[in-house]
């Protein structure tokens, strides 16, 4: 059995900004088709736009708004709500006020699949 406490996980920053926790993922357990972590952004923040050929990514979000943006489309996101962000798609989310939410990815995230325009 594989636990992994949020409380003992060290955040780092990812290559397109945002500050991350990794919860499950090839660092810390014997993962192999996804990854989870929790994210976030201060007020006014944002992640630099980017894509991931590989990766299909799920965002739920766990506190403060923003806006989601997914290949030129954008919607204002809060508490509750759950994103897809496909592979392949460019996307953006802006934080209105200090935002955190889950990440997951599939295959596992990887910053050689983070590509920037």
């Amino acid at each position: 059995m594989t636990v992994c406490p949020l409380s003992e996980q060290e955040p780092f920053t990812t290559q397109d900004g945002s500050t991350i926790r990794s919860i499950l993922d090839r660092t810390n357990a014997p993962v192999e088709k996804q990854s989870l972590a929790e994210a976030s952004l201060p007020k006014g923040g944002a992640t630099q736009r980017h894509y991931h050929k590989e990766s299909e990514e799920l965002y739920f979000l766990l506190e403060g708004d923003g806006v989601m943006e997914i290949d030129g489309e954008s919607r204002e996101v809060g508490p509750g709500d759950a994103i897809l962000i496909p592979a392949g798609a460019w996307h953006q989310i802006t934080a209105r006020s200090d935002l955190r939410f889950l990440c997951c990815c599939a295959p596992p995230y990887a910053h050689e699949d983070t590509y920037f325009e």
